[in-house]
């Protein structure tokens, strides 16, 4: 099958390998290159580092609904466009062009976690099982009838990180299953519950803003929906401090206010939640190293009492 694979970052770098070892892969469209580091060096992005290694021609609109980009689109006669984290919509007239259409994987269990950060919101919200989904796309954000479903397990020690390189490989094994199955015609289009959807909006810095005030259980949520990043943070004597690991304290301090350092011990600090206290046991200081908290704490000394923001 002729093949042109849309995808940006390295969630996305699995699916376009694994289409190489089945089907004919005429073109790789991708987000343009951005400026990284102090230098601002320009960085391709790591599904066109892929492309380039396979001698894949590579193209990187800003839009691709321009009607010049999808003419060149066009030109290469694809059987179907598959979709993962591209990070643009694509406009009817791309959803229209290819003989099977588009497929797209995204990282949740359709129709819940619709949007740009689905794999995040899962462990943020609790969820225990988390998953992939192909899709047709459609003009809807992440509307299309369904295809195949694969779950994923969300364990208790499981971050963004740990669920992003599973999710990553599930995702590419899926869309394979899908092509194999589309080519068989024995492909089931399944109807999104439109009433049952749930939305996962983008992830800023500001989500990452730890409310002292919630349980612990959320708080220890939040650290791991966005370890590594962008990082869950509070703030201690005016600077940002991003921490990445915490884990339920004994510590009893009814008296203490939401967010109030109660102790600070020889793994770390404890700090007075909703419900309870947390120890904090990995951190990063502005400008410094990620590091676990007993050796943070033998370069800075840490006060009780102190308030965190």
């Amino acid at each position: 099958m002729r093949v042109i694979f849309m995808g940006t970052p390295d969630f996305a770098v699995p699916s376009l390998e694994a289409l190489l070892t089945k089907h004919e892969v005429v073109l790789v469209v991708t987000q343009p290159d951005k400026p990284k580091g102090r230098g601002k060096k320009m960085v391709p992005t790591p599904v066109k580092a892929c492309a380039l290694e396979h001698g894949i021609p590579v193209l990187q609109p800003e839009k691709v609904k321009e009607p010049e980009f999808v003419e060149q689109l066009r030109s290469y006669e694809p059987d179907l466009i598959a979709v993962t984290a591209f990070g643009q919509i694509l406009s009817e007239p791309i959803l229209e062009m290819p003989k099977y259409g588009c497929i797209n994987v995204h990282g949740s269990l359709l129709p819940k976690y619709r949007g740009a950060a689905p794999m995040q919101w899962s462990i943020i919200d609790g969820e225990k099982v988390t998953g992939i989904t192909t899709m047709y796309m459609a003009k809807g954000l992440d509307s299309g009838d369904m295809l195949l479903k694969a779950e994923v397990e969300i364990t208790d020690e499981d971050t963004f990180a740990t669920i992003h390189d599973k999710m990553a490989v599930t995702g590419a094994n899926l869309l394979l299953d899908t092509l194999d199955q589309l080519e068989a015609g024995t492909l089931e289009r399944i109807p999104q519950d439109h009433d049952a959807a749930t939305y996962a909006p983008m992830i800023t810095k500001e989500t990452g803003h730890i409310d002292w005030s919630k349980n612990r259980q959320d708080i220890i949520n939040l650290i791991r929906g966005l370890n590594p990043v962008p990082a869950a943070y509070t703030i201690y004597e005016e600077e940002v401090l991003k921490i990445f690991g915490a884990v339920i304290s004994d510590v009893q301090s009814d008296d203490a206010a939401n967010g109030e350092i109660v102790a600070v011990v020889k793994k770390g600090f404890v700090v007075k939640c909703g419900d309870g206290c947390l120890l904090i046991t990995e951190v990063q200081a502005r400008g410094g190293k990620r590091m676990m908290t007993d050796a943070y704490l033998r370069g800075h000394a840490m006060k009780e009492g102190i308030l965190l923001q």
